[in-house]
């Protein structure tokens, strides 16, 4: 009897952890999830569950219509938001040494190494 007793505690004891270990922070996390989208307003900057980024234009009741080039708008379901980007601090100048404005972004460049000459040239 006592065999038996003792099997059932250890898989009552499996399922506890299972339970803490696994199904609870998946629900916390898909609550944060659903709570993030529906905290959405227009202007918010988010990339989508694909790695698209795009500004929300609209809301609508389980969609959201998003910018992702001027002009452009798509309609996404509001599941594809997969977070609300936050917007970084400039920079100091220190910090940047060799930035290229290129339209809207700002792209680093690689300090040239060495002097600028060809190497396969022969004189």
């Amino acid at each position: 009897m006592g065999g038996n007793y003792s099997s059932l505690i250890m898989i009552a004891l499996m399922v506890v952890v299972f339970y803490f270990l696994l199904i609870r922070p998946q629900r916390k996390r898909q609550q944060e999830q659903v709570q993030m989208q529906n905290s959405l307003n227009p202007g918010s900057r988010i990339m989508t569950t694909t790695g698209l980024f795009a500004t929300v234009v609209a809301i609508d009741a389980d969609d959201v219509i998003l910018e992702i080039a001027p002009g452009v708008e798509t309609r996404w379901v509001k599941a594809a938001v997969g977070r609300v980007l936050t917007p970084v601090d400039d920079a100091d100048d220190e910090d940047v040494k060799n930035v290229d404005v290129v339209g809207d972004n700002a792209v680093e460049t690689a300090e040239p190494q060495g002097d600028n000459q060809d190497s396969t040239t022969k004189k």
